[in-house]
C-alpha cells in the first residue's frame, strides 16, 4: 500500500502543507488506497529534505510532481483523460503558477507575519522537548525568511505581496467561473493542486488578511467546500 509521509493535522487542515494536501486529495480523487504517516520528524528521512514523500514497497518517491507522475503510471490514473491537449497544457502551467508563486505568498503569510508566526511555531514545533522547541523554530524561521528573500517575494512590500496573492485568487476565480471543477465535469490533477493550495487559505483556522482575500471569492470558497464534502 502507498504510504504518504506528512506533517499531520493542524489549523483544521489534514496537513498545513499545500503540497501534502495536494497529494492527499489526488489519492482520494484517483481512488488509490493509501496510509498516512504523520510526523514532523519525517523530514529527517525525506529523500529531498522536504515533505511530502511516499513509499511503495521498497520504492521511495519525493516531490509532489514526481509522486503524481509515479501514481499515474503505476495505477493508470485517468483523471486527465478527458482533457484536450490545450487543457492539459493550461492545467500544467496553472499548477506551476501555484507551486512557484502562490506558494510563497502562503509562506509569507504564515512565517513572516508576526501575528501568524506564533501559531505556526506552536503547531509545528510545540511538541518538541526543551531546548529544541526554542532553537529549532528560530533556525527554521530564519531559513524560511532567507528563502523568501532569495526567491524574490520577500523583497516586495507587504501591500505588494497582498496584490500578488489577490491577482492569483482573482485569476483562479475567473477561470473557475460557475463550474464545479476547473476543467470539464469531473476532477483532474489540477483540481487536486488547486484544492491543496486554496483550502490552505479558505478553510484554515488562521485569521489574517491574505486568507480574507481568498474568502472574498465565493466560487473559490464553494469549490473548496464541495471537494471537502465529496472527498473528506
Amino acid at each position: 500500500m502507498i504510504k504518504l509521509y506528512s506533517f499531520g493535522r493542524a489549523f483544521n487542515m489534514i496537513d498545513p502543507s499545500p503540497f501534502i494536501l495536494k497529494i492527499d486529495a489526488y489519492l482520494r480523487m484517483a481512488n488509490i488506497p493509501y496510509e498516512t504517516i504523520p510526523d514532523v520528524n519525517n523530514l529527517r528521512k525525506a529523500p529531498k529534505g522536504k515533505l511530502p514523500f511516499i513509499t511503495d514497497g521498497d520504492k521511495t518517491i519525493g516531490d509532489s510532481q514526481f509522486i503524481i507522475a509515479y501514481l499515474q503510471d503505476k495505477f493508470q490514473v485517468e483523471l486527465d483523460s478527458s482533457l484536450s491537449p490545450e487543457q492539459q497544457g493550461l492545467a500544467y502551467l496553472m499548477g506551476k503558477a501555484l507551486d512557484e508563486d502562490l506558494y510563497w505568498c502562503l509562506v509569507y503569510s504564515r512565517w513572516a507575519k508576526d501575528d501568524t508566526w506564533p501559531l505556526v511555531k506552536k503547531a509545528l514545533f510545540g511538541s518538541m522537548p526543551f531546548p529544541l522547541k526554542v532553537i529549532v523554530p528560530f533556525v527554521a524561521r530564519k531559513g524560511v525568511l532567507g528563502a523568501l528573500q532569495k526567491q524574490g517575494l520577500g523583497r516586495h512590500s507587504e501591500e505588494e505581496i497582498y496584490t500578488i496573492a489577490d491577482k492569483s485568487f482573482h485569476a483562479l476565480s475567473e477561470v473557475l467561473a460557475d463550474k464545479t471543477y476547473f476543467f470539464n465535469n469531473s476532477p483532474c490533477t489540477f483540481d487536486a493542486t488547486a484544492f491543496g493550495f486554496l483550502d490552505q487559505f479558505i478553510n484554515v483556522e488562521i485569521d489574517c488578511k491574505m486568507n480574507d482575500l481568498a474568502k472574498n471569492y465565493s466560487n473559490l470558497v464553494d469549490y473548496c467546500n464541495n471537494i471537502r464534502a465529496k472527498y473528506y
